[in-house]
């Protein structure tokens, strides 16, 4: 599943394609993928053109030249964009094509169908009403920890939940929790300060070291936790060397927490 990082690669790849170029049409094979009727969609969006984008944890916003109409794009579970040129065949499982006058045409691929494009008039009024709270990058301490020390649930569920802070999907936290050295079923409300900073940073440093790497694990520092997970399932007979913690050579831990299958450090992430 597109998590955070995958989205922000998939911002920068539109900003950097599709933008300043006039619509003049939108070839929509399943109109189920839509959140917005579609004559709505076509009529507000022909003539126009994309101008700027702004991504809040998974959703992607595509701003336009007239203000109030702005695209939102969910990558739901395998989610993508392909802009290519109009004389070459429409890329596979492009199910919503934006088709520029430049010759040019943005396709939104959705291979499983649970991918949504629709309007919004405002981006903080949709924000607000689906309680999707700040962006993990943009997040700053001291609103994270206020945020956090509310809850009373199990640490790795309250940074699932994305009114406590957006973007945060299942490997995403458990590579968190492992930086910041917290155990993923300590309780929220009794972290620490020094946790809740360490959290705040760890925050930071896996998104952007996840971004700078274009989401490709195997490029990941030595030193993160999802080359643990990425080798759990691996048929290979060597896979006995990759289970164990990075740091301090601990076999790591698989469990259930919350629901999600999690990874820890019994030794370095500890309940004190």
């Amino acid at each position: 599943m597109p998590e955070l990082p995958e989205v922000e690669i998939r911002r920068q790849y539109l900003e950097t394609s599709s933008l300043f170029q006039p619509i003049q049409h939108i070839e929509v094979e399943d109109k189920k993928l839509l959140t917005t009727d579609y004559s709505t969609l076509v009529d507000s969006l022909y003539g126009r053109q994309f101008t700027a984008t702004r991504r809040v944890g998974k959703n992607l916003f595509i701003l336009t030249d007239e203000p109030g109409v702005i695209v939102r794009m969910h990558f739901g579970m395998t989610g993508d964009l392909d802009y290519y040129h109009a004389s070459l065949d429409r890329p596979r499982f492009a199910r919503i094509v934006f088709e520029f006058t430049s010759g040019f045409n943005l396709g939104f691929l959705c291979p499983r169908k649970f991918e949504r494009v629709g309007l919004v008039n405002d981006i903080d009024a949709y924000l607000l009403e689906k309680k999707i709270a700040q962006d993990g990058l943009d997040i700053d301490r001291d609103t994270l920890a206020a945020a956090i020390r509310r809850k009373k649930a199990l640490i790795k569920p309250v940074l699932l939940d994305q009114s406590v802070v957006a973007g945060l999907g299942n490997w995403i936290v458990d590579e968190v929790l492992f930086q910041a050295f917290v155990h993923p079923e300590q309780r929220a409300d009794t972290l620490t300060d020094a946790q809740l900073t360490q959290l705040h940073r760890a925050i930071r440093l896996v998104l952007e070291t996840a971004i700078r790497h274009e989401a490709t694990y195997r490029d990941f520092p030595s030193n993160f936790l999802i080359h643990v997970r990425e080798w759990d399932d691996s048929p290979y007979e060597d896979v006995e060397a990759h289970k164990f913690c990075p740091r301090c050579h601990t076999r790591i831990e698989r469990s259930t927490v919350g629901g999600r299958t999690t990874y820890f450090c019994p030794k370095e992430q500890v309940i004190p």
